[in-house]
């Protein structure tokens, strides 16, 4: 196994980019591997590592099919109704509370 490239944090040269700077490109990394890694040193601790991708071997982005819109719209508003009270809570649940907010808080506005 070969050693990936390591760069210092915002010093990799042209032609990598990370998956949220590929997606901006409206790229995606299309099976590919890693690249090349950036690194961010920190304080008592180990760095932020980023992994980069080239861009010249990128792929598009798959386009947005009505059945993948459909499939995705359903899946946000059952994410949408509360389990306690089966009503629309106008947001998606945090699974942190795991019902909607009123219904975690309760008639004293303490969580229950």
């Amino acid at each position: 196994m070969s050693a990936l490239p390591v760069f210092r944090w915002r010093l990799a040269p042209d032609g990598y980019a990370t998956r949220r700077q590929l997606r901006a490109l409206g790229l995606r990394p299309g099976g590919q591997d890693v690249a090349a890694e950036l690194q961010r040193p920190r304080r008592r601790r180990e760095p932020l590592i980023a992994y980069l991708y080239r861009i010249d071997r990128a792929k598009p982005v798959r386009p947005m099919t009505p059945a993948r819109r459909a499939a995705l719209s359903k899946a946000n508003a059952a994410q949408r109704v509360c389990p306690a009270c089966r009503r629309d809570a106008g947001y998606r649940i945090p699974r942190s509370l795991g019902m909607c907010t009123p219904c975690h808080d309760g008639p004293t506005g303490v969580p229950a």
